[in-house]
């Protein structure tokens, strides 16, 4: 199996090379546990992905202000209508004709010193009865304010929104280009649910977070401000009493969401591991049931469920503990203005208005504190699952591409190892001080028992890994010095899996050329035998392949898989296995396909069927990563070394058969042949 499209399952340990063996689907345990980093650090770096967009921020904050402003004068204009009412009503139950000044000072004289002080900090038309004039305009007044104050909300969610989704946008587009600047080393060691998590999940929760948080979180700041502000106009004696819970409700506020982090954290790198389990047995549900595994499987689903969610309860249970919190201390400090508020109105210190604005805004005070505290366990997720993308985006990269790069003069096909060495873990060694030559034009196949580096060398022709030692030339040029893509592209590979993408069989072909024209593809679909089995579909090349490519054969996608490469006509040609998938008349016909397509081309050939490179210009024989024989096939089976043995362990007991039944045609029988041997 090529390298390029090796799978690490859980079971396998991180790094393991070509000689680890493909774990089975139903191995388990996820990833390691991550280290997860403190929420402030995090926090900050996900804040400062919104400096881009500070034009459009400062507007947000902006129309933030104005609807505060406009919502935080209501209770004002509202007290003044409470007044108007209280005016109103004991106004009409004063005599007629007197003035303000004689009714305060007949309180005064009756001995009724409160209720003297309380007249006197109203405006009284005695026996005038309620202003309903007055009333009505401060009442269209707050309409207008609430209004106003709405259509800056709608104004600044919209614009926020707009914010928040092109920095999910960028954020999406980061991790796109991080996947494919990563080495393939780290898709060696992660498996592919856990990755699609982070890039999904994690993204999508991250986005749901900032929205919903930035909104509520800058009202609530701001009302904060403004009302703390109002409140100290009205009375500095009841904002003070205010004031004192502040303390407690964010000493609490903390305490919880201190413990509820780690929580989060461990929720969504579940999540991950679930899904990577999830997609680990869908992938391998087949072989699953070949070996009657289900009972793990489902084993493993459970306890991979059962920790998902033990750590989504405590996450979820302990965050929501902050709410509660709060508005236990707000409601303590209603109590408190309320009684101290009521004293005050009836000692004259205060109007009933002013009073009553006040509650408003104490009421007001609280509600962005219990805001801020019915936020925090969807803060603390989305910064739990900004740790996870942010993970990815640091992982080191592959070795950047030369500032110079080189390119071969004449691109002949020459390709030489000088000293190779190369390991996937640093303590176990696998190709070590390999030199070979590949000659222009000429075919060299590669066989050996699985482990021994065969796939791997190919790999490192491609720059899928660096080397740790020595040097890969192509027509004399260092591969190190070249663009990847450079290197690539003069390089056609036919892999032992097919992989077909879902689309038309025409466009699965032409991804190889983007550019080619229908009668190429035409061409290199009837070189390849394709074309023979595509007549006899119903809609031909237009026959859209399955997301599992399930409704053509493992062996027509192998020749799909092979027509593609054919098109690209490369310089260079690998074929990892290439026909380990077609029956046996396919392969002969796909067999001269390939002496075509390797004409006047270097090919590699990994094979494990001898009997498909008999024919190639040079035959290497590796074992533990080193090249234990090379020749010629009729050199290399009179040699009789690795070579002759492992001809001997595919062909022996076919020739046995073949001298038994000749031994029967003669008259005799296999059992006295082997007794007479």
């Amino acid at each position: 199996m090529s390298g390029a499209s090796r799978k690490t399952f859980p079971g396998r340990p991180p790094g393991a090379g070509q000689s680890a063996g493909r774990g089975p689907p139903w191995m388990s345990l996820g990833t390691p546990a991550e280290k997860s980093m403190s929420f402030w650090p995090s926090a900050r770096r996900l804040l400062r992905r919104l400096r881009p967009q500070r034009l459009r921020m400062a507007c947000v904050v902006a129309l933030s202000v104005a609807s505060v402003a406009f919502s935080v004068a209501g209770p004002i204009l509202i007290g003044r209508a409470t007044n108007i009412i209280f005016s109103g009503v004991i106004g009409k139950q004063l005599a007629p004709g007197t003035t303000k000044r004689q009714a305060v000072a007949a309180e005064r004289a009756a001995g009724r010193i409160h209720l003297a002080e309380m007249f006197a900090r109203m405006h009284l038309v005695p026996g005038a009865g309620i202003d309903f004039k007055a009333l009505a305009i401060t009442l269209l007044e707050v309409l207008a304010l609430y209004l106003a104050s709405a259509t800056f909300l709608w104004a600044q969610g919209y614009l926020l929104n707009d914010v928040v989704q092109a920095v999910v946008r960028r954020l999406r587009s980061e991790v796109e280009e991080k996947i494919h600047r990563l080495p393939l080393r780290y898709f060696d060691h992660q498996p592919r649910g856990e990755l699609l998590s982070r890039v999904t999940n994690d993204i999508g929760n991250l986005s749901q977070s900032l929205q919903q948080s930035l909104s509520q979180l800058l009202t609530a700041l701001l009302t904060l401000v403004g009302v703390v502000s109002m409140m100290i106009v009205i009375s500095p004696l009841l904002a003070l009493i205010a004031l004192v819970t502040i303390p407690l409700a964010l000493l609490l506020t903390r305490l919880i969401a201190h413990r509820s982090q780690r929580h989060f954290v461990a929720q969504w790198k579940h999540t991950g591991d679930l899904n990577a389990k999830i997609e680990e047995a869908f992938t391998g549900h087949e072989l699953v049931k070949v070996f009657g595994r289900q009972p793990e499987v489902a084993r493993d689903f459970d306890a991979k469920n059962d920790e998902l969610f033990t750590a989504s309860f405590a996450a979820q249970f302990i965050s929501s503990l902050i709410m509660p919190a709060v508005m236990f201390v707000g409601s303590l400090n209603y109590v408190l203005v309320a009684v101290i508020g009521g004293l005050r109105v009836a000692t004259g210190g205060m109007t009933l208005g002013a009073v009553q604005a006040f509650i408003q805004y104490s009421r007001s005070f609280n509600r962005p504190l219990t805001q801020v505290a019915s936020m925090a366990g969807t803060m603390q997720s989305g910064v739990a699952s900004a740790e996870r993308v942010f993970d990815l985006l640091d992982e080191h990269e592959q070795t950047s591409e030369p500032e110079a790069p080189a390119r071969p003069v004449a691109l002949q096909g020459r390709v030489e190892f000088q000293h190779v060495s190369f390991r996937y873990e640093a303590d176990k060694p696998l190709i070590e001080d390999l030199s070979l030559t590949a000659e222009p034009g000429h075919t060299v196949a590669i066989v050996g028992p699985t482990g021994a580096g065969k796939t791997t060398l190919v790999n490192l022709i491609l720059r899928f890994y660096e080397l740790d030692g020595g040097r890969i030339t192509l027509d004399g040029v260092d591969i190190a010095t070249m663009r990847r893509d450079d290197l690539r592209s003069r390089i056609g590979m036919v892999l032992q899996d097919a992989w077909l993408f879902h689309g038309t069989i025409r466009d699965n072909i032409r991804y190889g050329r983007p550019d080619a024209t229908d009668e190429e593809i035409l061409e290199a679909a009837r070189a390849t035998f394709v074309d023979r089995f595509v007549r006899s579909l119903p809609d031909g090349y237009d026959t859209v392949i399955d997301e599992d490519s399930g409704n053509v054969s493992a062996g027509q996608r192998q020749l799909i898989t092979i027509a593609r490469a054919f098109l690209t006509r490369p310089a260079l040609l690998i074929l990892d296995e290439a026909t380990s998938s077609v029956d046996t008349r396919t392969e002969a016909l796909v067999q001269h396909a390939m002496a075509a397509l390797r004409s006047n081309r270097t090919s590699f050939v990994i094979a494990h069927r001898l009997s498909t490179i008999r024919d190639a210009d040079l035959i290497l024989v590796m074992r533990d990563g080193r090249i234990v024989e090379q020749g010629a096939h009729g050199a290399l089976l009179q040699r009789q070394g690795a070579y002759y043995d492992l001809y001997s362990a595919q062909f022996g007991g076919a020739e046995a058969e073949d001298e038994d039944e000749q031994r029967l045609a003669d008259g005799g029988s296999p059992l006295q042949s082997a007794a007479g041997a």
